[in-house]
């Protein structure tokens, strides 16, 4: 049989396209491929062109390196103080050592998956409804710590771990509302009980103000009336004592000032009796008129320049009231 040599030469050229194919494995951004040879971890391929030994090395696993979210399904976990509730949450990661992720741990998501909803029911067994509901983040933390120091040798690196959902039974709903409506309830009665204390106080000062200012003012008008008699009285003590001079040196019109003075007042309350229609006058008002006449004649011989002007005018209309004839025939 003869030896085809272009035969042979195809094949060896198909060979040989088949070893260099085999030889350049390109591995994706966001990736890692894990190499073994003979069944033995040797290297990590990074992103980008690598070259392998064909036949011998081989690609092991395909690894994932960005962050990944895992959903942790709902469970029904009982609370320190027994009530149920139904928590669900997500997880968030992120494979740093291809390697380890690869060997250290088998069908990882379903162990992050365990790990997670394992310490979810030990966090949230250890607390109460009502902590459990106010301190969400605690929670969170807690969780994060927890299985991020698990997963450390797995080569992951556990970046978040949320809550997303805290479901209590429907009569403890029910009974938690009814609270919360109590408690408002209470919170607007003792608002409304201090509004009603502070307007009190605020009427009850406004009052006391105003009692205060109404009796200043009282007592600066009590101070203004003593004020304005006792100018009267001094005046009243002046005119006295200028008539009682003149009576002491012997002038018989101090005497008439007086009666005039005293005859005027009488008239002037009955004048004023609300019963009075009708006044008869049986009296003789020319004495009166004397008596005036009298009083200007003292102020004539008391007083200065001015004064004697004054009695003067005094004078003139005195002598015009007696020129006038009374109902009486008075002078």
């Amino acid at each position: 049989m003869a030896f085809d040599f272009p035969i042979f030469a195809g094949i060896v050229a198909v060979l040989a396209v088949f070893i260099i194919l085999q030889s350049v494995k390109i591995v994706p951004q966001g990736y890692q491929y894990t190499l073994e040879r003979f069944g033995r971890f040797t290297r990590s391929l990074k992103p980008g062109l690598n070259i392998i030994v064909p036949l011998i090395d081989r690609i092991g696993r395909k690894m994932n390196m960005m962050e990944s979210v895992l959903d942790v399904p709902s469970q029904e976990v009982i609370t320190s103080d027994n009530a149920m509730v139904t928590v669900d949450g997500v997880v968030f990661y992120q494979v740093i050592d291809a390697a380890r992720a690869a060997y250290e741990v088998n069908r990882l998501e379903v162990a992050i998956l365990n790990l997670s909803m394992t310490n979810v029911r030990t966090v949230v067994g250890s607390m109460d409804l009502d902590q459990l509901l106010s301190q969400r983040d605690q929670i969170n933390e807690r969780l994060l710590s927890v299985v991020d120091s698990a997963t450390d040798p797995w080569g992951l690196k556990i970046t978040r771990v949320e809550i997303k959902d805290i479901t209590p039974p429907r009569d403890l709903v029910d009974s938690m509302g009814r609270q919360m409506k109590a408690e408002r309830e209470k919170r607007a009665q003792i608002l409304e009980a201090q509004g009603s204390r502070e307007a009190a106080i605020l009427r009850a000062e406004g009052e006391k103000q105003s009692k205060i200012l109404e009796a200043e003012g009282r007592r600066e008008a009590a101070f203004r009336d003593a004020e304005a008699r006792e100018r009267a009285a001094q005046a009243e003590a002046e005119a006295t004592m200028v008539v009682s001079k003149a009576i002491a040196e012997g002038d018989i019109n101090a005497i008439n000032y007086f009666v005039a003075q005293k005859y005027v007042e009488s008239l002037s309350q009955i004048a004023a009796s609300p019963n009075s229609k009708l006044v008869f006058m049986p009296l003789d008002a020319s004495g009166v008129v004397g008596s005036i006449g009298g009083v200007t004649e003292l102020i004539r011989n008391l007083g200065s320049g001015g004064g004697r002007a004054a009695a003067g005018d005094a004078a003139g209309s005195t002598g015009a009231t007696q020129a006038r004839p009374g109902p009486w025939g008075g002078k």
